[in-house]
């Protein structure tokens, strides 16, 4: 085996230091899958801020049970009875993967307070994060 002249280490290091930053700004330009995880911790924060922090008595029988790692691309929060968290969902609000979509269902969804939450999670799933007044 050869010797490397000494003038090729130095520029192999070189080549492979631009390589390097050239694929971690590739990286940073390109735009990231949307896994709708973001998105759904957004809005549990939103709910839990403004419908259980701020004692709004709309929700005092409810408690909210985040479920946002999800295997299934699915994440989600519930609305459950309160101080019964693995009772059956009253409400579910899901996200999904590569979508902007979220889904609200669940028995509180046909009563009065439904039309409250739906009107919540669509102002906060376009952006929104203010409560309701």
């Amino acid at each position: 085996m050869g010797t490397l002249p000494s003038m090729t280490v130095p520029a192999m290091a070189c080549l492979i230091l631009l390589t390097a930053c050239a694929a971690r700004q590739e990286a940073a330009t390109r735009p990231s899958a949307d896994t709708g995880l973001d998105r759904m911790e957004r809005l549990t924060l939103n709910a839990n801020r403004c419908w259980f922090k701020s004692r709004d008595p709309a929700f005092a029988s409810y408690s909210l049970a985040p479920e946002l790692s999800s295997f299934s691309g699915r994440p989600r929060f519930l609305l459950v009875p309160k101080g019964k968290p693995e009772a059956r969902p009253l409400v579910v609000v899901e996200g999904e993967s590569g979508s902007a979509s979220v889904a609200t269902y669940g028995p509180l969804m046909n009563q009065t307070i439904g039309s409250r939450i739906d009107a919540d999670v669509t102002r906060w799933a376009a952006g929104g994060n203010g409560c309701s007044t």
